[in-house]
């Protein structure tokens, strides 16, 4: 049920048509969530900020999980990238440091895909937030107009029951301003 809500959320930023900075920033968020493991510390603390940050938490979850199916195929150079931070001689003393702190070695950092996973997802995080930017403002652009004249979507508004959802969701939406 919880999916569903997820899917309609992400559904209507997309249509609305206002901040597709949201959306994509939650795309985004999604991806670096699906590139770092879970179980976790570090994990637990990206997943909580998730709900802080000013993004479509929507897609971020949404994303998340669709992202984490393809994240195994990337497992081997994110290890090899974890591998380098983490032997790198400049580095070695901050981690050392890191991970005497109370509760920080629960974050699992010294983990080759831990690190790696954050590493990649801290580095994708600005070009997956312009790309997927590009994209939603694409999608509400030109798709959302083609879908708009098309006579298969004129004939599905004139159907009685979409006529009277349509009719409930604005009421709702008056009554109960940003929950709908």
């Amino acid at each position: 049920m919880m999916v569903l809500k997820w899917v309609f959320g992400l559904l209507r930023a997309l249509t609305s048509g206002r901040k597709p900075g949201e959306v994509a920033g939650g795309a985004a968020w999604g991806l670096l969530l699906a590139l770092v493991p879970g179980g976790n510390l570090l994990w637990a603390f990206l997943f909580l900020l998730t709900f802080l940050l000013s993004i479509n938490v929507a897609a971020a979850l949404l994303l998340a999980a669709a992202f984490r199916l393809l994240v195994p195929l990337a497992d081997p150079l994110l290890d090899r990238l974890g591998y380098a931070l983490l032997t790198l001689p400049a580095l070695r003393p901050f981690f050392a440091r890191l991970l005497e702190l109370p509760l920080l070695n629960f974050t699992r950092l010294n983990n080759t895909l831990v690190c790696g996973g954050l590493a990649a997802g801290l580095l994708l995080l600005g070009p997956a937030y312009f790309g997927f930017r590009v994209l939603v403002v694409a999608f509400q652009e030109r798709i959302l107009a083609r879908l708009a004249r098309s006579r298969a979507y004129k004939w599905f508004l004139k159907l009685p029951l979409v006529g009277k959802l349509s009719l409930l969701l604005r009421r709702l939406a008056r009554l109960y301003p940003g929950s709908v």
